[in-house]
């Protein structure tokens, strides 16, 4: 009696550890990571700083930025060798807190495209480009309105910890102007040094 029942559960769990090993593998084919990934989320936090005399801007100002960004990656892994990459369209909310000169917010939605350089899985460089509008507050003489473009181009890095997570660093040339549209027009030409975290989706 004792021997079937012995022979019973080890049948039981060699047919469960069969039914297992299909299923650990479907999990590791789903996993996600940056050549397969169909999205992403990131969260930036850093600095911004103008530069004075860089073209038309005259006032420093400084500021606290705080982003957050959806990713949406638009091709599959294109090319071949170190310019292998993918294409994606990257939407901003961005939150940047002026505390020099003066205590001012600055907002808006950015559009941006971006390459990333896929031939290695662990670091994962990117260049990018685009811009959007954006409201300000800034009481400086050199503004001439509260409604805004800006726009800017960067790069970065991403640094995977996980095959689905990342480290992320990213410099960018900042402009924003009225384009005009109001006088005085005096743009505001600032460096942005930004950290992330990118979760993969």
């Amino acid at each position: 009696m004792r021997n079937k029942t012995g022979r019973r559960i080890f049948t039981a769990l060699m047919l469960l550890s069969l039914s297992y090993v299909p299923l650990s593998s479907a999990r590791e084919q789903k996993a996600v990571n940056f050549s397969n990934a169909k999205n992403h989320w990131t969260f930036w936090g850093g600095y911004g700083v103008t530069h004075p005399g860089f073209g038309d801007t005259e006032t420093r100002i400084e500021d606290v930025d705080l982003i957050l960004q959806y990713g949406h990656f638009l091709t599959e892994e294109k090319g071949k060798s170190w310019y292998k990459g993918r294409h994606e369209l990257l939407i901003e909310i961005p939150l940047y807190i002026v505390y020099h000169p003066e205590r001012a917010i600055m907002t808006g939605i950015n559009f941006l495209a971006c390459w990333n350089f896929t031939a290695s899985e662990e670091i994962v460089p990117y260049i990018f480009a685009g811009g959007g509008p954006l409201y300000t507050n800034l009481n400086i003489p050199g503004l001439g309105k509260e409604l805004n473009g800006n726009y800017q181009s960067g790069i970065g890095v991403h640094y995977f910890i996980e095959k689905d997570f990342s480290i992320d660093f990213n410099y960018r040339l900042h402009h924003i102007s009225n384009a005009n549209t109001a006088d005085p027009n005096e743009p505001l030409n600032s460096s942005k040094f930004l950290v992330g975290m990118t979760f993969l989706m």
